[in-house]
């Protein structure tokens, strides 16, 4: 008698991925999505946002036991990520300052302006928001300079070591492009601008120099066309000057509400790790 053969079907079933995680991923992708596209302040804002729904998936994945007990296997991963932590937050805490310094110098500014109708800006004005620029962005190029030693890694492969992996990686890539569009200067005049005022050298090529600009290259710019000109733009300066407040002002409370996130993921790392 032939022997009968029997398929034996598993009852197994593919290992789906917590809902949790499948909702980081795809906030995760957006904002790899969002990093492709054109730097604005939109774009920045959105990508601030986005850093933000992804801190609250995390920190409801980190009170999950299989994943603390996960994490608490590997700790050296654990001391890195605790570490990649503590520079992302110096980071969006040094951003947060300097915006808040910048948006102080655009208020004096504005003020300057509305007191000055017919005498308009002086070069001492100009002089004092370059060296606010100035000082702001070398404490954010600092703070960024910092953020190229973030990346975790581990030979583990829990579901939530690779998630944090990936959490982290987004969230440097997001502040390495919010670091150089607040910092960003017109490089044909730029921080230069005052030393050329003072040498009375007349600006060359202005539309060109006005190509891929931003809300503070923009102020830059009005700045430099109204010392540099016996035209009076002072409706201009006005305006580009309101457009930057409103923009810092989005930007200061992206960071600000991101931070208070990444401080209770970190405290929650910091419980697990204890």
């Amino acid at each position: 008698m032939a022997a009968t053969s029997f398929h034996v079907r598993s009852n197994s079933l593919p290992t789906r991925p917590h809902p949790l995680v499948s909702e980081v991923e795809e906030n995760i992708n957006r904002l790899r999505s969002s990093q492709s596209a054109s730097s604005s302040s939109s774009s920045v804002s959105h990508g601030l946002r986005g850093l933000q729904d992804l801190q609250d998936c995390v920190e409801k994945l980190l009170v999950l036991p299989l994943n603390q007990q996960a994490l608490v296997q590997d700790q050296k991963f654990l001391n890195q990520m605790l570490d990649g932590s503590l520079r992302l937050l110096d980071f969006c805490n040094t951003t947060k300052d300097a915006l808040s310094l910048m948006k102080e110098s655009v208020l004096e500014l504005q003020s300057v302006l509305r007191r000055r109708v017919q005498g308009g800006l002086h070069l001492n004005d100009v002089k004092q928001y370059i060296s606010t620029r100035k000082a702001a962005n070398k404490a954010v190029q600092k703070a960024l300079k910092n953020l190229k030693g973030v990346e975790s890694s581990s030979n583990e492969s829990p579901e939530i070591v690779a998630v944090l992996r990936d959490v982290e990686a987004i969230t440097r890539d997001v502040f390495e492009s919010l670091a150089p569009f607040i910092s960003s200067q017109r490089r044909s005049s730029g921080w230069s601008l005052v030393s050329k005022l003072m040498h009375q050298r007349k600006v060359a090529n202005e539309q060109e120099a006005e190509k891929k600009t931003n809300e503070f290259t923009l102020v830059d710019a009005s700045l430099e066309a109204i010392l540099g000109s016996n035209t009076t733009k002072y409706e201009k300066v006005q305006n580009d000057l309101k457009d930057l407040e409103m923009c810092i002002e989005y930007l200061e409370e992206g960071t600000e509400c991101l931070y208070r996130r990444m401080i209770k993921t970190r405290v929650s790392l910091l419980n697990i790790f204890n």
